[in-house]
This record gives C-alpha cells, sequence and structure tokens, in this order.
C-alpha cells in the first residue's frame, strides 16, 4: 500500500513529514524496526524503517549513510523517535532527505514502536488478504467462463468493464488475435514499431508501457500471457501502473486463465492440423478411390468438389540443407499458425496444408482469375514480407496458372511445385513463380469446366446414353481408330479382331453420332473430345 495511505492509521497520529514529502506515494511492503547498528545489510526495498536512533544518537554520518543506502535499496521511509535520544532531526539529514526524496518522519514520543510496527502489518496483511480474495475470486469468474465455452472475448470484455479501457489480446509477433483496438490504425502502427526494432518483445517482464509517438500519442500496457511454445501479450489501451497491485493481480489473473486456453486451443489446433494434413499426404497420393470419394472427404474440411481451387506451394529457401528435419518441424508448425492468422484477412477463403516441408495453400476461384490473380499475388508477397519480418526467412512460392476441380487439385499441386522447382534451378530467392501450360492438356484445362464438358456432350451426343446395346466397345473402337490417325489395319491390330469387325463397329458409330468419320473437321472434333473425356471427373460425361 502507498505510505501516505499508511500514515493515515490512528498509530501515526501526530507523525510529522520532516522531510521528502514527494516520496509518499511510496508503496510500503513490511514495517521494521532498527535494533541493531548493522541493520544496513538486512533493508529490504518498499520497507518501512522505524527507530529510536539509540545507536546513531553520536554518529551524525552513520545516519547519513543509513538515509543514502536507503534511498539506494529503494526503501520506503525512515521513521524517528528524534526526541528520545537525538533532540531533534538534524539539519544535514533533512537536507539529504529531500535530495534523495526519501520520506524522513518525526515519529511521536508517547507512540511504542512496536504498536506502529504490529498495527502498521496488521493493516497491511489486511490489505494483502482482500486482494487475494478478490484475486481468487476474479480468477474463479474467469475460469467459469471459460469452462462454460464462453472463450477468450468474453473473458476479454468483462476484463475490459473491471478495468474501463479496451483490452486486445495479441499474438507473439503483437499481431491481434482476440478483441479490437479502439482506432483501426493502432495494430498497423505496433507492428512497425515492432519491425522498427522490437525491442518491446526483448525483455518479458511482468509489464511494459510505452507510447506510439505519432500525433495520437496512444500509450498501451503489455502483460505477457506465457503458454509452454510461445509468448503473447494482454495489451491494455492505456497505462497501468504496476503500483496498483490490485489492478495488476486482475489482470495476471486473465493472462493464467487466458495461457491454459491458448494451450487447450492449441493442441486442438494440432491435432486439426495433423487430420487436415494427412487427408491431403492421402488425396495427392491417390489413395481415394474416385471423384465421389475425394468430395466426400473434402467435405470435411471445408473443399466443395464442385468448386474449382487455385493451388500455391511454398518453402523456405535453403532450409533442406541448413536444418534437421525435427528443427524444421517445429519451425514449420509456427510459421503455420502464422500464415493462418495472415489468411483469415483475406477476402476469399484459402485452405492452408503443409505437405513435404512445404505449405500448400488452396484459394477456391469464385470469380473471373484474371479478376482475382492481382489480390492474390498481392496476398503472396504480403505472406513473404510477414515470414522474413518475423523469422528472417526468404518465402519462394509456385502456383498453378488456373483453377482445377477439386479431383485434379493434385495435377495443380504438381504443377505448383514444378513452378517452384524451376524458379530455384533458376537462381531465384524470394520468388513468385506461375505455373506456364506446355502440353495440350493443360491448355485445354485452361477452359472453363462447364465449355469443357458442353463441348464433349455436344460432340459425342448418342454415345451419353451408357444403357445403349454395345456402348463400350463401339466407344473404345471409335476411340483406338482416332489413335491410330483413322487406319483399319492398324485399330483392327490392337483391338485383335478383323478388319471387316471395324468397319461395321464405325458404321454403327456413324449412325450414333450422325456425322461422317471421313470428315477431317470432325476426326479432329472427336479427338479433341476423346483428349476432352481425360479431363473430366468421373461420372460428369453421363450428365
Amino acid at each position: 500500500m502507498k505510505l501516505n495511505d499508511l500514515l493515515k492509521l490512528p498509530v501515526f497520529d501526530e507523525t510529522l513529514i520532516a522531510a521528502g514529502a514527494n516520496g509518499l506515494n511510496r508503496e510500503v511492503y513490511t514495517v521494521n524496526m532498527m535494533d541493531a547498528p548493522d541493520i544496513i545489510s538486512y533493508l529490504k526495498p518498499n520497507e518501512l524503517l522505524i527507530t529510536t536512533a539509540f545507536h546513531l544518537k553520536d554518529d551524525l554520518t552513520a545516519l547519513l549513510e543509513l538515509i543514502r543506502v536507503m534511498s539506494a535499496q529503494g526503501c520506503a521511509a525512515l521513521g524517528i523517535k528524534s526526541k528520545r535520544y537525538l533532540g531533534g532531526i538534524p539539519e544535514s539529514a533533512v537536507q539529504l532527505a529531500n535530495e534523495l526524496n526519501l520520506p524522513l518522519l518525526e515519529l511521536p514520543s508517547n507512540t511504542s514502536l512496536g504498536d506502529i510496527v504490529n498495527k502498521s502489518l496488521s493493516h497491511i496483511l489486511d490489505m494483502r488478504t482482500n486482494e487475494l480474495h478478490n484475486a481468487m475470486q476474479t480468477h474463479r469468474q474467469f475460469t467459469q467462463q471459460i469452462m462454460s465455452g464462453q472463450g477468450i472475448p468474453k473473458l476479454l470484455d468483462q476484463l475490459s468493464s473491471l478495468l474501463h479501457l479496451p483490452v486486445v489480446l495479441l499474438g507473439p509477433y503483437l499481431q491481434p488475435i482476440s478483441g479490437q483496438f479502439t482506432r483501426s490504425s493502432t495494430a498497423a502502427r505496433l507492428e512497425a514499431s515492432l519491425a522498427d526494432g522490437g525491442h518491446l518483445l526483448a525483455t518479458p517482464s511482468i509489464c511494459s508501457s510505452f507510447s506510439l509517438l505519432d500525433e495520437q500519442r496512444e500509450t498501451l500496457t503489455l502483460f505477457p500471457v506465457y503458454t509452454h511454445r510461445q509468448l503473447h501479450y494482454l495489451c491494455i489501451e492505456g497505462f497501468v501502473r504496476f503500483s496498483e497491485s490490485s489492478l495488476v493481480l486482475t489482470i495476471e489473473q486473465a493472462t493464467n486463465v487466458i495461457a491454459f486456453e491458448l494451450m487447450k486451443e492449441n493442441a486442438l489446433k494440432q491435432n486439426r492440423r495433423r487430420i487436415q494434413n494427412d487427408f491431403f499426404a492421402n488425396f495427392i497420393g491417390g489413395a481415394f478411390s474416385g471423384s465421389e470419394e475425394i468430395a466426400s472427404r473434402g467435405r470435411e474440411f471445408g473443399l466443395s468438389g464442385d468448386q474449382r481451387y487455385i493451388c500455391a506451394v511454398a518453402k523456405l529457401d535453403g532450409t533442406e540443407k541448413t536444418t534437421s528435419f525435427v528443427q524444421y518441424k517445429a519451425e514449420q508448425d509456427r510459421i503455420a499458425e502464422h500464415l493462418e492468422a495472415e489468411l483469415a484477412n483475406f477476402r476469399h477463403p484459402v485452405h492452408l496444408f503443409t505437405h513435404d516441408r512445404a505449405y500448400v495453400l488452396l484459394m477456391p476461384l469464385v470469380d473471373d482469375w484474371k479478376t482475382v490473380e492481382p489480390s492474390f499475388v498481392s496476398l503472396l508477397e504480403r505472406l513473404q514480407n510477414k515470414i522474413s519480418a518475423h523469422y528472417g526467412s526468404d518465402l519462394s512460392l509456385g502456383f498453378s496458372s488456373y483453377a482445377q476441380p477439386l479431383a485434379h487439385v493434385p495435377i495443380s499441386y504438381k504443377e505448383a511445385n514444378e513452378a517452384l522447382y524451376f524458379g530455384g534451378i533458376a537462381g531465384k530467392t524470394r520468388f513468385i513463380e506461375i505455373y506456364q501450360p506446355k502440353e495440350v492438356p493443360e491448355i485445354l484445362r485452361m477452359i472453363p469446366y462447364e465449355h469443357l464438358r458442353k463441348f464433349y456432350t455436344d460432340t459425342m451426343q448418342g454415345f451419353t446414353d451408357e444403357t445403349l446395346k454395345d456402348h463400350h466397345m463401339l466407344l473404345q473402337t471409335l476411340s483406338v481408330y482416332m489413335e491410330t490417325h483413322c487406319q483399319l489395319a492398324e485399330t483392327a491390330k490392337r483391338l485383335y479382331i478383323h478388319r471387316n469387325t471395324v468397319i461395321y463397329r464405325l458404321e454403327k458409330c456413324e449412325e450414333i453420332i450422325g456425322r461422317s468419320l471421313k470428315d477431317p473437321e470432325e476426326t479432329l472434333r472427336l479427338r479433341m473430345a476423346f483428349r476432352i473425356k481425360a479431363l473430366l471427373p468421373e461420372g460428369a460425361t453421363s450428365k
């Protein structure tokens, strides 16, 4: 408690402030009585020392030394029964105490030092007990909120009401995780101040107060939130004095409860992320039997089988050569959390997976690619800047040049990886490389899915009815005939049938599609249709 509050006790009636009045706001943690000349060795910070000065009555130098040491040790004050042995407090002691702002109290002669010590300590203990009781009540209240599922946002709201100040939970790099600043620009200014020096994170302590030096002169106070992995921060918009013990205890209870909640959430996120990554590894590894199973599995992770996706693959430059797998995995988890937080602020949803020392981003294409491409590239550049600023690493990315339906995402993944590979062997660092299509199937994939499907159904027409007699046999014969450049003998040889049988089947195909197979334009159209069929998801050709 404050010294000036302690002096309001009845036991301090008639006590005079002989010197150091400017230090009356000092905190008093304990009260001690001087009964030996070697008290200097036992002095403690924030201690009120009272004495009759019997050992100092003939040694002014020792009294002055005691005042100097008490000031250096951060003691609260020195109280002397000066009328008992000194006859009064020496002027030189008063002058020195004023210079050091150490309160020098002249205690009344009719009050025993024992009463002063006992009643002062009793009052201090009562105050501490009340503070601890309030802290326990606050901790219980915060814990009940978390246990009832109300989460960190509700806790921050209640803490803000108790403090009458806005409260925001910040991540390891001072990025807002929960809650909002009063001014929307505060988060960006806070991050900019961190990028300029990062001194705010250098020495975690009970709390740190600072001002953002601009025209608004905003003051913030940070309280560390310790978890098993990374340090977070509880940010109070305003100045909180460490000397306000009751207020600090309340905030500390909030940080303790938040720390446990963050650890719980992190464990759940780690489990969810591991399941997601296992799904993605199986997906691109071809473990699923067909498009229906892919769509069913994908729905569990927010992926739609009817949606087309842009795929990007990112890797840290040089990590494969300089770090072990265990080291990289720990850093990969931290970076993945950071990327997730950044992706959450993008205007389109972006799914993040980690696979084979890489970060894989899947963005559903809801608009025309040419419209979305600039903002998507801008997002990738922002991710590069964040990773460079916070982790000192260069992030390079490759991404597919067009969207694929979910079933064909493994193809996009390979293309993005190829773009990343060629950018690396070209000697580039911290680059963004787009995949360049080279083959006919890759060019066909640039055409919207619905256009491809319509071209196929218009070309094949009657073959869309799979109940037709000899449907698959006729379709196979027609396909081989196209691939052998319309050579009857080669078609018969590949199918192990007679030449006349091939002619008969081709005539049936002409009847079904209603067009001549001798027309060069028609054969080109059919060959394109067969190429397109290989790109369409299973079952799409029968719609």
